[in-house]
């Protein structure tokens, strides 16, 4: 790259960092950060442990966007500096120009990712649950890999992962699960998941080798507040206790703790064992039914715009988002994106960014 290349790329990069600037609105979220440190600075902050923890979070989403945008504006600077040396002879100086130039591009792109998350949920925790499809013990087990690229995608995010409920295969896998996703814009990243997974690999559970296809689905709804509004009729549920079993729930296994609640009206079905107070339970588990029900009526307006628009409709089973191919190559395509990734295995340990990314930019 050549001094005036350089200087040519930072003038863009200048114009591009104002534009974000206001499009983020970055003035008000600095002012929102501060307030919260300062917060969390008084002596009484740690007395409350949820506006604690709720601010942490808060303070967290914030730095996600601040970070990069301070780091692009200062490695801006720094670049220009050094343009400013190498046109007076220095001799190293371009090269250490061109190099923050190319970390200011990578900064870029995390804020660019942070821009894509404006949605009304997309900062809040989320609730994923796994459901097995029709085939048995293969159905289960993927499920079960499901589960564990879900978990390893949240710890290289940081996020906490508390499994709410769990139901174990009759032979192997998971037949369902339920995990509580909770860091910054977990609902807003992993939104993209929601809908059927297709698998097609040679099976490690049939003798004589033969490839099989297997489908899960996964649902994701955000964890809201409890100020939205969502109106729930006791009169309408069915409220049923039953003894804890299997990952999460050994602790309690002894008493009918775990708590099933069924929304009459629309079939929604909520599930949690977490804890060993039967009322905590029951508490987790209306926090979910008032999170699905939302869900739910949002679907119902998104739908309702489809047939308008002639998109592709709900998610149904059978009408898979992803599919995972082991055999007889490798490689994972999104039918909604056209996204591929040749390192089946690497999505499986959990790197579903190019993935999320690229749903992000099409729902842009």
């Amino acid at each position: 790259m050549t001094q005036d290349e350089l200087k040519t790329k930072i003038a863009e990069f200048r114009e591009q960092l104002a534009e974000m600037e206001g499009y983020l609105d970055i003035v008000a979220k600095r002012a929102e950060y501060e307030k919260l440190e300062a917060a969390a600075s008084e002596p009484d902050f740690w007395n409350d442990q949820n506006r604690a923890q709720a601010n942490i979070a808060a303070t967290k989403g914030l730095k996600l966007v601040l970070d990069p945008f301070d780091a692009i504006r200062d490695g801006l600077d720094d670049a220009e500096v050094m343009l400013e040396l190498a046109e007076a002879g220095e001799g190293e100086a371009l090269a250490v120009a061109i190099a923050e130039i190319e970390k200011v591009e990578r900064n870029f792109q995390s804020l660019e990712m942070q821009s894509l998350l404006g949605g009304e949920f997309d900062g809040s925790n989320a609730y994923l649950t796994l459901h097995a499809g029709a085939g048995g013990t293969e159905s289960c087990d993927w499920a079960d890999m499901l589960y564990r690229m879900f978990t390893r995608y949240a710890e290289r995010k940081d996020f906490k992962v508390q499994i709410m409920d769990y139901l174990a295969g009759e032979e192997a896998g998971i037949k369902s699960v339920t995990l509580l996703i909770s860091g910054p814009y977990a609902y807003g990243l992993l939104k993209s998941e929601r809908g059927v997974h297709r698998l097609v690999r040679i099976s490690p559970f049939d003798s004589q080798s033969r490839r099989h296809t297997s489908f899960a689905a996964a649902d994701v709804t955000p964890e809201i507040d409890d100020d939205i509004d969502v109106d729930i009729v006791e009169s309408d549920l069915r409220i049923d206790t039953y003894r804890a079993q299997g990952a999460g729930g050994q602790h309690v296994n002894t008493t009918d703790s775990a708590v099933r609640i069924v929304h009459l009206p629309t079939g929604t079905v909520v599930q949690c064992q977490a804890e060993r107070s039967q009322h905590k339970n029951k508490a987790a588990a209306m926090k979910m039914l008032k999170a699905r029900l939302y869900e739910h009526e949002q679907d119902k307006k998104r739908q309702a715009v489809d047939q308008l628009y002639g998109d592709k409709g709900e998610i149904a089973w059978g009408s898979q988002i992803r599919s995972y191919v082991l055999q007889p190559y490798t490689q994972v395509k999104d039918h909604r994106t056209d996204a591929v990734v040749g390192n089946a295995q690497g999505v499986l340990d959990g790197n579903l960014d190019p993935f999320i990314e690229a749903y992000l930019k099409m729902n842009r």
